[in-house]
């Protein structure tokens, strides 16, 4: 049921285009959406049934803003601006872990061909994507026989191996003409874009003419280009015959996702597809127009000169966006095309549901189980507490940070215990809760949904007592006890503290054991790094003449202080000490005052 807010809101919607940003308690943007009519779209999150996965995000929404534009595609570009700077977590986010290799002939004076993955906006040429890196390597060896550009990253001073081989201009100590570098340029792309079956015949007859004229070694070098270009550029079954560079989509959606299936089609062949899996939370195609649009604005993917769709309400106006020529095929191999994708598209979605859904029951689920058990709101964002220490020496602890039941490692915390007595856990546990929400009330930090404090009672109320007596917050605070084994065994809530029974086989018990696990792990990692750094650092306290900066000169050319003791008084100077102080350091070690150190 919409609040009082909301519903006043809904009721003075305008019936124009535009987005909507929905808002949850923390006044943190969740979803960022784009409509035709404002009006319809946002009232249909509040009214009716939903699934499960859009009913958790309807029950978070709190409050929500929208902006008007002037026409459906002034929408789509606000929409794409706004997940950007939101970054809101129900939005996909296509992130830029997909690259794939591209030949790239550079722009500079005097051009080379060199394969990448980074496509920047300069003004070098770029051909693919290559399915994988050995196409884009074989091609680029296929080139640089048949093409002599440059190889050298840096022009040496005198002509290289490859200029004998024929294989470069060698413009290091000739001078070549920019006509004859824009020849070699256009027969590349020629090449490229389906003119490889000319130069091959163009080849044949080279070969044919020098075995005429007893030129064997010569007749071979032609044979084995032409054997490199039947391997390289023929071995895959033909998608098209005009050689056109496409893109080819097409989705399926089922129970409340989508997934999209991308054809890149070059030079007339069907050499790579991309794989997205998404949650779905409005129309489809308003999702699919999004996708589209992160798709061509990653800095990793360049636009063919066509790209067919399974729909489009407006074909020009998505021409006059991309850039490109956009076509919703009605019959013939395109249409093929886009139907072979949309098959792919279904069988991916069926294969990959089962997982998803229980990866889902695993994370959101099991948070939603929890705050259950609790009684509590679903604990979407939970923050757990650790402290670690060895005879109170070196007293440290740590915060892990578990958003939507998966650890953000982003917002993970270090913390040296200052003010607390070293061997008093519970005043360590009040100091690092007091500097933890202190700094998240005075930086307008999100508020956790939970905190979970690795210990029983006392920690609880350690915990209690700076969150509500000194800071005035309403915080669910809950403890996690071991067993004899060391593993998690109760989850402790209330005040005062009761066990809130959980199956052991439940996916609730097994979120907390994640969370227990991971912040011993954090913590038990810190004290180790710091324990070891204060051992070293130890060894050469005390060693008249040595200063905190000398120290770290020494560490830092020994990289240990095993490596100290075992240097002479010359290698000791090498690192930048006076000869008497050397001399010193050396006598010092070897008076074997100290234990020796691994």
């Amino acid at each position: 049921m919409a609040n009082e807010l909301i519903q006043h809101k809904l009721a003075i919607l305008p019936d124009q285009p535009g987005c909507y940003l929905m808002k949850d308690r923390q006044n943190t943007v969740i979803y960022v959406g784009k409509a035709k009519v404002l009006k319809n779209r946002v009232r249909s999150y509040f009214t009716g049934s939903h699934d499960t996965k859009t009913q958790r995000l309807v029950n978070e929404i709190e409050d929500f803003e929208y902006i008007v534009t002037s026409s459906d595609k002034e929408a789509l570009i606000l929409e794409l601006n706004l997940i950007k700077k939101y970054d809101p977590k129900y939005n996909i986010m296509l992130k830029d872990d997909k690259s794939y290799p591209y030949l790239k002939i550079t722009g500079e004076r005097h051009p080379k061909l060199i394969t990448t993955r980074q496509v920047k906006k300069d003004k070098g040429k770029y051909f693919g994507p290559y399915p994988n890196a050995y196409a884009a390597a074989e091609t680029k060896k296929l080139l640089d026989r048949l093409y002599p550009l440059r190889k050298c990253h840096t022009m040496p001073d005198r002509v290289c191996l490859y200029y004998h081989l024929g294989q470069c201009l060698a413009p290091c100590v000739k001078p070549v003409e920019k006509e004859t570098y824009k020849e070699l340029i256009d027969g590349i792309t020629k090449f490229l874009n389906g003119g490889f079956r000319e130069v091959k015949h163009q080849l044949v007859e080279k070969m044919s003419q020098a075995s005429e004229n007893l030129e064997f070694e010569r007749a071979k070098e032609y044979r084995d280009q032409i054997s490199m270009i039947e391997t390289v550029m023929e071995k895959q079954k033909m998608a098209m015959n005009d050689f056109t560079n496409r893109d080819v989509f097409a989705y399926a959606v089922d129970k409340g996702w989508m997934c999209v299936q991308v054809f890149f089609v070059r030079q007339g062949k069907l050499i790579e597809r991309d794989v997205s899996l998404f949650p779905l939370y409005r129309d489809p195609e308003e999702e699919f127009l999004t996708y589209l649009g992160q798709f061509y604005e990653k800095a990793n993917h360049v636009k063919p000169s066509e790209i067919l769709l399974p729909e489009a309400d407006d074909p020009d106006m998505l021409k006059e966006w991309l850039g490109v020529r956009v076509l919703v095929p009605q019959r013939g191999k395109k249409k093929d095309l886009v139907a072979l994708a949309k098959k792919n598209a279904d069988i991916a979605i069926k294969e990959k549901f089962q997982l998803l859904e229980r990866q889902e029951e695993r994370t959101i689920g099991a948070c939603a189980d929890l705050g259950e058990a609790m009684n509590i709101e679903t604990p979407l964002r939970i923050e757990a507490f650790d402290n670690s220490h060895i005879q109170g020496a070196d007293a440290v602890s740590a915060m892990i940070t578990f958003i939507d039941g998966k650890p953000s490692k982003k917002d993970y915390r270090k913390y040296k215990t200052r003010n607390a007595s070293k061997p008093d856990d519970y005043a360590a546990m009040r100091e690092v809760i007091r500097r933890r929400y202190s700094r998240v009330l005075k930086d307008g930090l999100p508020l956790p949904d939970l905190i979970v404090i690795d210990g029983g009672k006392g920690q609880m109320e350690s915990a209690r007592e700076i969150l509500e007596d000194e800071l005035g917050l309403s915080i669910p605070i809950a403890g996690l006890a071991k067993d004899a084994k060391h593993q998690t065994s109760q989850l402790l809530y209330g005040s005062p503290a009761e066990i809130v029974p959980l199956k052991r086989t439940s996916e609730a018990f097994y979120l907390l054991q994640r969370i227990q696990d991971e912040v011993h792990r954090f913590v038990i990692t810190f004290h180790r790094q710091l324990r070891g750094k204060n051992s070293i650092q130890s060894a050469l306290d005390g060693l008249e003449g040595v200063g905190p900066k000398r120290k770290q000169q020494l560490l830092k050319h020994f990289g240990s202080v095993k490596k100290i003791k075992e240097a002479s008084v010359e290698e000791i100077k090498q690192a930048g000490m006076p000869k008497a102080l050397a001399l010193t350091i050396e006598q010092y070690f070897a008076e074997d005052i100290l234990p020796s150190e691994s």
